[in-house]
């Protein structure tokens, strides 16, 4: 990991939303030493009130957008899961162990929805049920129900019932019109060395796009899981510079947008 001021768990949290310290968080691999070294203090945004977030993976089966999902969450009460039946197909069903606390009974709420147009209204529904945590929806492909209508009238429930909620968009191909106040595109990248183990992977990278935001600009980060008991502590640090690797990167999601 690249040098930086260090920051403990009470500067971290002071720095990041609760939810955002259970990983480090990099400026993009595009930035010079020079640059990343000005922006060390730069953090991950998060909206500051409950609105739709939308999340576009970079690979459909790439389930690495859950972290992101997680740090914004806030499990104090249940989550709607909703998951269209095509999602569940082509990328999986929701394994509610991997989710760590949120996956206990009586922290999570699973729907598998046959279409896109049940699973706008499931999603609507829940919505309007102010004894949740929020609502997440898996949608599949570039369906046309879901148009900017459907986006913007689950922004505007949202935000009338201040209920947080992500659109989580598998296998589309372009991020076209939409109502989501928040849009990000999530990838995952190869893990880190393990420091006691050559052959093990050590912890695991996101490459985080916002690329669409209300009232803030756009921006790339790198997301790494802390550490065990480090969960709460951590640096945030120029990340390794590739300046190629952030070109073919930059120039794939322009294309993909």
């Amino acid at each position: 990991m690249a040098d930086g001021p260090s920051i403990g768990a009470d500067e971290l949290l002071a720095l990041l939303p609760p939810g955002a310290a259970r990983g480090l968080v990099r400026p993009a691999s595009d930035l010079s030493p020079g640059e990343g070294a000005a922006r060390a203090g730069a953090h991950i945004p998060l909206p500051r009130t409950p609105t739709l977030s939308e999340i576009f993976p970079t690979h459909a089966r790439d389930a690495g957008w859950t972290r992101l999902l997680l740090a914004s969450a806030t499990p104090d009460r249940p989550l709607l899961w909703v998951q269209e039946r095509m999602a569940i197909l082509e990328a999986g069903r929701l394994h509610p162990p991997g989710l760590g606390d949120l996956g206990r009974p009586d922290r999570l709420i699973h729907v598998c929805a046959r279409d896109t147009r049940a699973l706008l209204w499931t999603m609507e529904e829940g919505l309007r049920c102010t004894g949740l945590a929020g609502v997440v929806g898996e949608a599949w492909g570039e369906p046309p129900a879901l148009d900017f209508t459907a986006t913007r009238r689950l922004a505007l429930a949202a935000e009338a019932h201040g209920q947080p909620c992500w659109l989580v968009r598998l296998g589309a191909r372009q991020a076209d019109l939409s109502g989501a106040r928040w849009r990000w595109r999530v990838e995952s990248r190869p893990s880190e060395p393990n420091r006691y183990d050559a052959k093990a992977p050590g912890r695991s990278r996101l490459a985080l796009e916002l690329f669409r935001a209300r009232g803030v600009p756009p921006g790339r980060w790198e997301w790494v899981d802390a550490e065990g008991s480090q969960a709460h502590a951590g640096h945030l640090a120029p990340a390794p510079v590739d300046r190629a690797l952030a070109q073919d990167r930059a120039r794939a999601w322009r294309d993909a947008s």
